[in-house]
């Protein structure tokens, strides 16, 4: 069964990642660590949305994995859950790799589809900015999200769904 993992950290698409599961009918995993408050995340934002009979306050189709403090604790739990049948919304380009690896399917929140002939390149740009970072200078950071970045995200997530709940049957 297909399910979608999402990396919470600085996650600023779960809302749009939910709708799509609850679209699917397949469940969600909000993974991240004890000091991130993802309750919130799980509250219905839709007053149609069905409700999880154990947990009223929650959306049905989304549940949470807390994890501990540790730097990488959310990409090691995501990386030891996931099958090949799975999607994963991670803005790390380090975790996307090894969704990859795994044989799952990755998009950033941008909407990038991560696939084995650009993770290579990604990694390298990461490594590259993180030397420099390291030797003192500075590297550009991500421009503003924006409401084009929401709604590629959307369409690219419903897309890679799709796919993956084709290939698992």
């Amino acid at each position: 069964m297909t399910r979608i993992y999402i990396d919470a950290d600085a996650c600023p698409v779960i809302r749009e990642t939910l709708a799509c599961a609850r679209f699917e009918q397949i469940p969600c995993i909000i993974v991240g660590n004890t000091t991130q408050n993802l309750e919130r995340s799980l509250r219905p934002h839709d007053p149609r949305s069905p409700k999880d009979p154990a947990h009223p306050d929650r959306s049905f189709w989304a549940d949470i994995l807390q994890v501990g403090i540790g730097a990488d604790s959310a990409d090691f739990a995501i990386a030891s859950a996931i099958t090949p049948a799975d999607v994963v919304v991670t803005q790390d380009i380090g975790l996307a790799d090894i969704v990859l690896g795994r044989g799952a399917r990755a998009i950033g929140v941008r909407g990038r589809i991560y696939n084995p002939l650009t993770i290579d390149a990604a990694m390298f740009i990461r490594h590259e900015e993180k030397k420099v970072r390291r030797a003192g200078g500075r590297t550009k950071g991500p421009a503003a999200f924006t409401d084009d970045d929401r709604k590629r995200f959307s369409q690219n997530l419903a897309r890679l769904v799709r796919e993956a709940k084709r290939s698992s049957r």
